[in-house]
């Protein structure tokens, strides 16, 4: 009998048995297992939490008890318990399910954040807020891995909580790995709690047995006072670290058994203070290749490629034809580009390093970290802290790298004004997956890094328009002691080009035009270049032969370069993959302004709305968003021929 298929909604779990529940979360493993390695997505950590997923919807009333998954990548479960069960086929699709949780798509979707740590303070806020009688009341349950737990804001949320004795229950799942395999001193930790047999003992009856020791110790120690008993139970009790934070710990759980989770979750859900359940899960679970792989199978498969699994195991590679042996090579990756550019530039200069938030195969950083571990560092997920610890670095005269997606750099913001561009130190962040970055969505999207960095003093920001300029642009950075210098570059394959032999150093705030033309100057900035180029060759078809430069810089800006196309040309159009508001365009028509340019030359500028775009391949939002080469010549074309358009261009 299957259960999965009459599941519409949470409440229809509350009349099964833990039984029954067990098979029902091994047929939802099994439904992820195979829909996800048909179409691709989050795989690993969807199949880790398939028992506490059927355990918290069998014990919550789901809205009204809220149920707060931290990034959300693992929800998928959740959502085929929550009435999207026959919608799993869609998610990451364009137009289908959103690849995290989103309140604009399901009521059990208490949050829509895509951004790791942060469950616990939407735990606090919602269960105060219910305490002060606004809204409905109900549970309140916060689900956090082991990974999200090195970010500091969830120490930041835990220490709140246990002081404002919030009730809630927090679920830590620990499966040691984040996207890779977990680092730091709290991975240790967890490690050493969840190994050890003998650590699995309430903090009470540590307490009492050593009173009770033989010979006389017991008396002394309970004579010496309460400092040396708690600094012995420290190194037994695993639930210290929670306990003296005032928040009560049970664990550590079988968080693959349902029977046991609904006891402890069940007992939590009573208590009238804050509690931690310790779960023990394994990323991966019922798929063999990461379940037994070790850490390396769980990485592997943390997300599965589209037709990657056939009857629940790997499918086989497809067999290669005398036609693919003679294709053209696809283009590099701009991460592997940046990745092996950086190892170059730490074998040429001793004092540059490397530095990751959790994210080393993402961010290319894995290159450094085989190649030269020593001068790799990973400090977990902790962005704010990263660039701390790279400003420190700095101080010191190293020439730090900081490798962050463009999406988590925003949230080490205050550090980025306050500790680097304020000390105006030579700390390099290098954003990956500036722009759209397709299926994972708007929590993803490279949108704002242009417009938020641009405003600060003393920070340089540069982007390459092909993979041949990212090289010569790392090098530049590497190279520059002015301060801070930021480059972005966008995800998946590079435009082809051939890299250099020897990198080039490049000339702070000079651009360089890549063709010639009158009336029409396109400049573009990063991605906005071969967009730029390919809008050329439209205009052509309607009889315009336009300029095309390539700006590098966004700051300092070539003051003298926009000034020249501003004198020889009716229109120039700014094209970016930024958001328009703030970004590259508006620092041009800034500039035009304060010159007195605008007058005689008109503006337009091509970058991202002024709203949040939603998931799926690139190439889909490009045209939504009106960046594509098509698309912007035909935007020129209409200002360049309606005299009303140009005049308001």
């Amino acid at each position: 009998m299957s259960f999965l298929e009459n599941v519409n909604n949470p409440q229809d779990l509350h009349e099964l048995d833990d039984d029954q529940l067990q098979q029902l979360a091994q047929e939802v493993r099994e439904h992820v297992i195979d829909t996800i390695g048909e179409i691709g997505g989050h795989f690993g950590a969807n199949l880790g939490v398939c028992e506490l997923a059927v355990t918290l919807h069998s014990l919550l009333d789901s809205p009204k008890d809220k149920i707060i998954w931290d990034v959300g990548h693992q929800a998928y479960p959740h959502k085929v318990l929550t009435g999207r069960r026959d919608q799993l086929s869609t998610i990451r699709q364009y137009g289908g399910l959103a690849p995290f949780c989103s309140i604009f798509e399901s009521e059990h979707d208490i949050i829509g954040a895509g951004h790791a740590s942060t469950s616990v303070s939407y735990a606090v806020g919602l269960k105060e807020a219910m305490r002060r009688g606004i809204g409905e009341d109900g549970k309140v349950v916060a689900v956090i891995g082991d990974g999200a737990l090195t970010g500091g804001v969830a120490f930041e949320a835990l220490h709140n909580a246990g002081g404002m004795d919030v009730p809630i229950v927090i679920i830590l799942n620990d499966n040691g790995m984040s996207i890779a395999p977990n680092v730091g001193a709290l991975s240790r930790y967890f490690n050493r709690v969840r190994l050890n047999p003998k650590l699995h003992r309430a903090r009470e009856g540590v307490e009492t047995g050593l009173t009770k020791l033989p010979a006389g110790i017991g008396d002394r120690i309970e004579r010496l006072g309460p400092q040396i008993k708690e600094s012995i139970k420290a190194f037994w009790a695993p639930g210290l670290l929670f306990e003296e934070l005032d928040l009560a710990y049970v664990g550590v759980i079988d968080g693959h058994d349902v029977h046991a989770l609904r006891n402890a979750i069940g007992e939590a859900l009573k208590a009238d203070r804050p509690v931690v359940v310790h779960i023990k899960t394994v990323k991966g679970k019922g798929f063999a290749p990461a379940e037994e792989g070790g850490l390396e199978g769980m990485e592997k498969w943390h997300a599965a490629k589209p037709a990657s699994i056939v009857n629940g195991a790997p499918a086989p590679a497809p067999k290669k034809n005398g036609a693919a042996r003679f294709a053209k090579p696809a283009p590099p990756q701009y991460t592997t580009v940046f990745g092996n550019a950086l190892v170059e530039e730490c074998k040429r200069d001793e004092r540059v390093c490397g530095i990751t938030a959790a994210m080393n195969s993402g961010t290319g950083l894995n290159i450094l970290q085989k190649e030269m571990p020593e001068r790799y560092y990973d400090v977990g997920i902790a962005e704010q802290h990263a660039v701390l610890f790279a400003a420190g670095l700095a101080l010191q005269g190293m020439k730090p790298v900081a490798a962050i997606y463009s999406t988590f750099l925003q949230r080490a913001f205050d550090q980025i004004v306050h500790d680097v561009c304020l000390q105006n130190l030579n700390v390099v962040f290098a954003m990956d997956r500036a722009g759209l970055v397709g299926d994972d969505g708007p929590t993803h999207h490279g949108a704002f890094d242009i417009a938020y960095l641009r405003p600060l003093p003393n920070i340089v920001l540069m982007a390459p328009r092909d993979e041949a300029m990212l090289v010569n642009m790392l090098r530049t950075a590497t190279l520059y002691d002015g301060g801070p210098i930021a480059l972005r570059y966008p995800r998946g394959e590079a435009e082809g080009v051939r890299l250099p032999a020897r990198p080039q150093r490049i000339e702070i705030g000079r651009g360089e035009v890549l063709r010639e033309g009158e009336r029409v100057a396109l400049v573009g900035y990063g991605f906005g270049v071969p967009l730029a180029l390919g809008a050329a060759r439209e205009l052509e078809a309607h009889g315009l032969d336009v300029t095309v430069a390539d700006a590098r810089f966004a700051k300092p800006l070539d003051t003298d370069l926009i000034e020249s196309l501003a004198a020889d040309h009716d229109l120039i159009a700014t094209i970016e993959d930024g958001v328009v508001m703030g970004g590259f365009g508006s620092a041009v028509g800034e500039l035009m302004l304060d010159r007195g340019l605008a007058a005689d030359t008109h503006l337009l500028r091509v970058g991202l709305p002024d709203r949040y775009v939603a998931h799926g391949k690139p190439a889909l939002l490009h045209e939504e968003v009106g960046l594509t080469p098509a698309a912007i010549a035909e935007r020129v074309v209409e200002t360049v021929l309606d005299p009303r358009a140009l005049q308001s261009a």
